[in-house]
């Protein structure tokens, strides 16, 4: 029986490290035709190398998703390599959480470049292709954060809560076209995104609880191929996971 993944050409940005690399690896062993984005080029090609040389099928291209033509060079190589892109997952996010009072306004800016802006070019890159397929999966990842707002996350919280309702509007104005939208929210999964929080004491606080109720990023990996390997009549609009341990 087809497990509705193999053959599918998948775009993947953030892919280096974490929740994206998970992915690449789990969507690689169930058949998926991968085309991987991320900043730090030399990791971006092992990964693509090691998917390759294990069977499957892996292009790597660097893309900072803040850089409006590099998201659109990310899913330009895809089509001009493989012909279509049948799912497109916006991955790469930034944490780097602070009480608002710190006023790391910086630090608020690169949130909502890379978490909404990121995805927000990710949707314009591939949606014109999916339009003239009449097909296409855009999934957007969101977060446990996307659903409760926990200080001192202010604006990694508003950032995640942005990517919900874009993800609902895309969902309701894509309907004619036959493309599906999923919002992945995961809790706490170990990745290196605490690495992007500059803040001594926030940093000590999320590392503790991290270390104490933080699951594998298989876990997400798992969340994403659900969602993919539904009929292409079932859409399933949000998945919302986290570690049994975690409270909040």
């Amino acid at each position: 029986m087809s497990n509705n993944i193999e053959g599918k050409v998948v775009v993947i940005t953030g892919a280096s490290s974490g929740l994206g690399e998970a992915t690449a690896r789990h969507l690689a062993a169930e058949g998926a035709t991968l085309v991987l984005g991320a900043r730090r080029t030399e990791r971006l090609q092992q990964l693509a190398d090691e998917i390759n040389q294990n069977g499957g099928k892996a292009l790597a291209v660097t893309t900072d998703v803040v850089e409006r033509d590099q998201v659109e060079a990310l899913v330009k190589a895809a089509i001009d390599t493989h012909g279509r892109v049948d799912v497109m997952l916006n991955n790469a996010g930034i944490m780097p959480q602070a009480p608002l009072e710190k006023l790391r306004v910086e630090e608020w800016d690169q949130q909502i470049d890379v978490n909404i802006k990121g995805v927000l070019y990710g949707i314009a890159a591939v949606l014109p292709h999916m339009q003239q397929q009449k097909s296409g999966h855009i999934i957007n990842v969101s977060s446990v954060a996307g659903h409760k707002v926990l200080p001192p996350g202010t604006v990694y919280c508003a950032t995640k809560h942005a990517v919900r309702a874009i993800s609902e509007g895309l969902r309701m104005e894509m309907t004619p076209y036959n493309i599906r939208s999923t919002i992945v929210s995961p809790g706490a999964v170990a990745t290196e995104l605490n690495d992007s929080i500059n803040d001594p004491e926030v940093a000590e606080g999320m590392k503790a609880f991290y270390e104490k109720v933080a699951i594998p990023a298989d876990a997400f990996a798992r969340a994403v191929a659900f969602a993919i390997s539904q009929p292409e009549d079932v859409d399933i609009n949000e998945i919302l996971f986290r570690p049994t341990a975690q409270e909040v």
